[in-house]
């Protein structure tokens, strides 16, 4: 999830706690606007309804140090699939087997109520899909179904974020916020955001590696996942698996 808290922090110079101790919805607002984050009115997003189960898998370490590792998305039998509640050029999204780092909210903000990397993860998966998906619209390499992004408009991916997040609360998935949904939501409009959208170069990077494929089935041996590989590549399940260390389930959430 490329929200863009961390510019509120670098550019204030306030850490996040401080900031949602002291100050209103209203200027908490207005700072993002200020520090360059977007705007998506949280409070007009349609609510939507989610299905199926959302699995995350650790599958290694950090090789520089930093956080707890890499994350896969992984779409099983009965896969996770988020339908709007409202028009947009994408009417349901099912996430395939990616990457993932949850919501990318700085360290120091995770404390907070409401802003857990975690916390709406299942809204996280749907918004980190499509920038998967983009960015193999913009390199030519996108699957079928990742093409389907090919004509979304970069903001209606951050009001996408907001209605996942609406309807996790409104199914009672999660508690209410009064800061964190408008919060994250806008700022995963942002510049940042937005120069991800646009980027280029990056769809091959994205895939999963063999190794890590490996680890995942030998975990879930019995679990097809509903995957789409890059064109041209042969499915794992076709493959053998060698043997070695197996990827652990972080993660499992299912409506």
């Amino acid at each position: 999830m490329r929200a863009n808290l961390g510019l509120v922090i670098a550019r204030t110079g306030v850490t996040l706690g401080k900031l949602l101790g002291r100050i209103t919805m209203r200027a908490l607002l207005a700072m993002l606007a200020l520090t360059g984050c977007g705007y998506v009115d949280y409070e007009a997003a349609p609510v939507g309804k989610f299905e199926g189960a959302l699995f995350v898998m650790w599958v290694d370490e950090s090789k520089r140090g930093l956080g707890d590792g890499s994350f896969v998305f992984v779409p099983t039998a009965d896969p996770l699939r988020f339908t709007r509640g409202g028009r947009g050029t994408v009417q349901v999204i099912e996430p395939t087997m990616m990457y993932t780092d949850g919501g990318s909210i700085p360290q120091m903000a995770q404390a907070m109520n409401g802003f857990s990397p975690w916390g709406y993860a299942p809204a996280y998966m749907v918004h980190d899909w499509l920038f998967v998906a983009r960015k193999c619209v913009n390199d030519g390499a996108a699957t079928e179904g990742e093409a389907a992004v090919a004509d979304m408009p970069f903001i209606e991916s951050a009001e996408i974020a907001a209605e996942a997040i609406k309807s996790l609360i409104a199914a009672g998935r999660v508690q209410p916020n009064d800061v964190a949904p408008q919060a994250i939501s806008s700022a995963v409009a942002g510049p940042v955001s937005r120069q991800l959208w646009n980027k280029k170069g990056a769809c091959a990077a994205g895939r999963i590696k063999p190794e890590h494929l490996a680890m995942i089935y030998r975990a879930l041996p019995s679990v097809q996942p509903v995957m789409e590989m890059a064109p041209g590549a042969a499915p794992m399940r076709r493959m053998a698996v060698p043997s070695g260390p197996a990827a652990k389930v972080v993660q499992v959430v299912e409506f």
